[in-house]
């Protein structure tokens, strides 16, 4: 009996140390007095009144007019507008010198009217008489411009080296909106580059 009383006294003990143990960590508020905060009362800010207008009359009435948002253009804009099929891109029309400092631009000023030769092999070309050269040097952002009579320096190079290398001929699809495409470049100022008349 002696010994159950022991272990009894022990497991009391035992209960009593956790519940202190327990205590300790989750105070409840029967133990602990928390602070209640105190607020003060501030007077509130006092706010303009505002009068909102709920009623649409006062406001201009605005109609739509279903003609006049499918007005279209007149028919001379229309018929002055570029099809894609005409459409060209100005890159195309820009030659590159050899270092990329320079680029160069060929306008068609003047054509000769003679017929080409073997139209069915080489298709339809045309003989260019004068040309207007326009450079711009992209270090520097300066344009030169010059207007050459190919069919002249031409001669002179004949006369002079016995010797032309220029070929005038043209096909009339590389000419877009009176300029030449730049691939045909070298064909016109061939001449004019022998001569020293032009640096490129």
């Amino acid at each position: 009996m002696s010994e159950l009383n022991k272990d009894e006294e022990a497991q009391s003990q035992w209960e009593l140390e956790s519940k202190r143990i327990q205590e300790i960590k989750n105070p409840t508020e029967s133990n602990v007095e928390v602070p209640e905060p105190v607020v003060e009362s501030t007077p509130e800010p006092e706010l303009p009144e505002i009068s909102i207008n709920t009623s649409y009359e006062e406001r201009p009435s605005v109609e739509l007019n279903s003609a006049a948002l499918l007005e279209t253009a007149s028919d001379a804009e229309v018929n002055s507008r570029i099809s894609f099929e005409e459409f060209t891109d100005e890159k195309t029309l820009i030659s590159h010198d050899a270092l990329g400092n320079k680029q160069m631009k060929i306008k068609v000023l003047e054509v000769s009217d003679e017929n080409p030769p073997m139209k069915w092999k080489f298709g339809d070309r045309v003989k260019v008489t004068k040309i207007l050269i326009t450079i711009k040097h992209l270090t520097t952002q300066e344009v030169e411009e010059g207007e050459f009579d190919v069919e002249a320096i031409e001669r002179e190079l004949q006369e002079k080296r016995h010797y032309t290398s220029t070929n005038r001929w043209i096909p009339a699809e590389d000419i877009k909106n009176g300029y030449v495409v730049g691939s045909k470049h070298t064909r016109l100022i061939s001449d004019a580059a022998a001569l020293d008349y032009i640096v490129f």
